[in-house]
C-alpha cells in the first residue's frame, strides 16, 4: 500500500440517511480532498433482512446534492470495484478460513437454544452473558468438541458460524484520531461471529478485509463503532496486515437540541426541522419523512451547518465555501464531544447563503410556486422584488408569501396596524396622498419621499404617524422593504390605486 490518503464513507442501505451520517460522509470527503486523496462509497449491504428499497439511490442523490460525490462507488466505478458488499460476498469465506487455519477462529455449532440457556446460566451465577473464553469451553465448537466430533458435524452439514478466538487477559491499544490512546482488555469483549451461518460475513470480518482490500488509509465513522474498534485492531494483526491497518478516527454523535441524547427523527418532528437530507417515502408504510432539499435548505448552507457541528476551525470564521472547507478542516480540530443540533443556527446559515445567491438563482427555485399563483411576472421585475425582499426571509420559499403584493393586489390588512394607526382622520389622509403622489413626475424613491415629506407637512402631521398606514394601504402588511423603494418598484398607478382602495374599504378605528 502506498501512502495515498483513502477514505470510505460504508452506509448500510436499510432506510434514509441521518444527517449523523451525512456528517460523517462530509468529514470523509474533506480530509479526503484536503489531502489529494480519493473518497470512496461503499455500500455494505450484507444484513440482506434489513435492506430497504430505494435506500441505495437516495445515499448516491443524497450526496449529489451536496456536493459531496465519491471517486469511487457503484455508480461512479473504480479500480477495486465491486463497491457493493453483496457482490464481493465470494471473498470473505477464504479468511475466515485462514483465521481458522492460524487458531484465530473457530467453529462454534450452538443452536438458538444452547446460547440462550449459556446466558441465562451466565446471569444467573451475576456473570457477564457473553461467548468468550471463560463461557467458551463449556460449548459445541471446535475448540471443545474433538478434531473428528467437528469434522464429522462439518461433512453432516450441520449448521455452524465461525467466531473469532480473543485471548485471555490482553491488552488492546490503537490511536483514535479525535481521542488519543484508546485500551481496551479482551476479558470486557466477546467471541464475535464473523461468518454466519449462510455463510455471509458479518460487518466486522467484512469492513476489515474491504478496507484492507480498497487500502483505506483512514477509517472515519461515528462512535457507535468505537466498542467494535478493538476486534478490527486484532484482525488486522491476525491476518498479517497491521502494518498496513488504516488510522482510526471516531465522530461524536449529533445530539439533540436539548443535549440529552442521539438526534432522532421524532426530535425533528417535534421541533420542526428535518433529520434527512433528502424527504424519505417508507416504502412499506408510505410514511413521508421531510428533508433539507424539500424544506428549503441550500445544500451549501446545510454542508457548512454540518461541518461546524464537532470541528471547530482554527479562528472564528463560520461562512465557509466547500472549497474552504477542504482547505481548513483537519482531524485534530474535531470534538471529541457530542454536537447539540441547533435549528436556529441551521435557518442563519441558509439565510446567509441565501443573502449570496443571484436573483436569477433565487428565481429558479420558486419559478414553479410563481407559476402555481397564477402570476407571470417579467423576469427583470421580479429579480427586483427578490433583491428587495430576501433579506427578510431564511427560505427562498417564503419569499412568494412576504413578496404577494408585488403581484397581486392585497385582499386582506395586518389587523393590528388597522387597530392601532387607522384612525378616523386616516382614511382621508391616505387618499389625499393618492392625489399627491400622483402628481409626482419621476415616480423614484428620492422623488417619492420628497413628496411625501411635503405633504405630512402640508397637513401638519408627523411623516411617521402617516407612513405606516401608507404601507398598510399598499402592501397590506406592517412590515416590509425599505418603503420608498418599494412604491418606486411598484409604480405610480398601481401605488396611487391602492391608497385610493384602501381609503374606501378599510373600517376606521375610534
Amino acid at each position: 500500500m502506498d501512502n495515498k490518503v483513502r477514505v470510505r464513507f460504508a452506509p448500510s442501505p436499510t432506510g434514509p440517511l441521518h444527517i449523523g451520517g451525512v456528517r460523517t460522509a462530509l468529514y470523509n470527503y474533506l480530509f479526503a480532498h484536503k489531502h489529494g486523496g480519493d473518497f470512496i462509497l461503499r455500500i455494505e449491504d450484507t444484513d440482506q433482512k434489513r435492506f430497504v428499497e430505494g435506500a441505495e439511490d437516495y445515499i448516491n442523490e443524497a450526496l449529489a446534492w451536496l456536493g459531496i460525490s465519491p471517486d469511487e462507488g457503484v455508480r461512479e466505478g473504480g479500480a477495486f470495484a465491486p463497491y457493493k458488499q453483496s457482490e464481493r460476498m465470494s471473498m470473505y469465506k477464504q479468511y475466515a478460513d485462514q483465521l481458522i487455519q492460524s487458531g484465530h477462529a473457530y467453529y462454534a455449532f450452538d443452536t438458538p437454544e444452547e446460547l440462550d440457556e449459556m446466558r441465562q446460566k451466565l446471569e444467573a451465577a451475576r456473570m457477564s452473558a457473553k461467548y468468550d473464553a471463560t463461557s467458551r469451553m463449556s460449548m459445541k465448537n471446535s475448540l471443545s468438541l474433538s478434531a473428528d466430533e467437528v469434522q464429522r458435524r462439518i461433512d453432516n452439514g450441520d449448521p455452524y458460524v465461525v467466531r473469532i478466538k480473543l485471548p485471555r487477559q490482553e491488552e488492546v491499544r490503537f490511536h483514535d484520531e479525535v481521542r488519543g490512546w484508546v485500551v481496551v482488555h479482551t476479558n470486557q469483549m466477546d467471541d464475535k461471529v464473523l461468518l454466519k451461518q449462510d455463510g455471509l460475513p458479518t460487518y466486522h470480518l467484512a469492513n476489515v478485509v474491504d478496507d484492507h482490500i480498497m487500502e483505506i488509509s483512514h477509517v472515519i465513522r461515528g462512535e457507535e463503532w468505537l466498542p467494535s474498534a478493538p476486534l478490527h485492531v486484532l484482525l488486522y494483526r491476525y491476518l498479517g496486515w497491521e502494518d498496513t491497518m488504516p488510522k482510526f478516527a471516531h465522530l461524536s454523535l449529533l445530539l439533540k437540541p436539548n443535549g440529552k441524547g442521539k438526534l432522532s427523527k421524532r426530535d425533528g418532528d417535534a421541533g420542526g426541522f428535518p433529520v434527512f437530507p433528502l424527504e424519505w417515502k417508507d416504502p412499506k408504510t408510505g410514511d413521508i419523512s421531510s428533508g433539507y432539499r424539500e424544506s428549503g435548505y441550500l445544500p451549501e448552507a446545510v454542508n457548512n451547518m454540518l461541518a461546524l457541528l464537532g470541528w471547530h476551525p482554527s479562528d472564528n470564521q463560520e461562512l465557509f465555501a466547500l472549497e474552504e472547507l477542504v482547505q481548513a478542516f483537519s482531524l485534530e480540530k474535531v470534538s471529541k464531544s457530542g454536537a447539540k443540533f441547533d435549528v436556529d443556527k441551521a435557518r442563519w446559515f441558509n439565510h446567509k447563503y441565501l443573502q449570496e445567491r443571484s436573483s436569477e438563482d433565487i428565481a429558479s427555485l420558486i419559478a414553479s410556486d410563481i407559476e402555481a399563483r397564477g402570476w407571470n411576472p417579467e423576469a427583470t421585475y421580479l429579480h427586483q422584488v427578490i433583491d428587495m425582499v430576501k433579506e427578510k426571509v431564511n427560505f427562498a420559499k417564503d419569499i412568494p408569501n412576504v413578496a404577494n403584493f408585488f403581484f397581486e393586489e392585497p385582499t386582506s390588512y395586518d389587523e393590528k396596524v388597522v387597530r392601532k394607526k387607522w384612525k378616523n382622520d386616516v382614511p382621508g389622509l391616505i387618499s389625499e396622498l393618492g392625489d399627491a403622489l400622483a402628481q409626482v413626475e419621476d415616480f423614484n424613491a428620492s422623488s417619492i419621499q420628497s413628496a411625501f415629506e411635503a405633504f405630512a407637512a402640508s397637513k401638519e402631521k408627523s411623516p411617521g404617524s402617516i407612513m405606516q398606514p401608507m404601507r398598510l394601504a399598499v402592501s397590506g402588511q406592517a412590515g416590509g422593504p425599505p418603503i420608498f423603494e418599494m412604491l418606486e418598484l411598484l409604480g405610480k398607478d398601481t401605488v396611487v390605486r391602492r391608497l385610493k382602495t384602501a381609503s374606501e374599504v378599510i373600517p376606521s378605528g375610534e
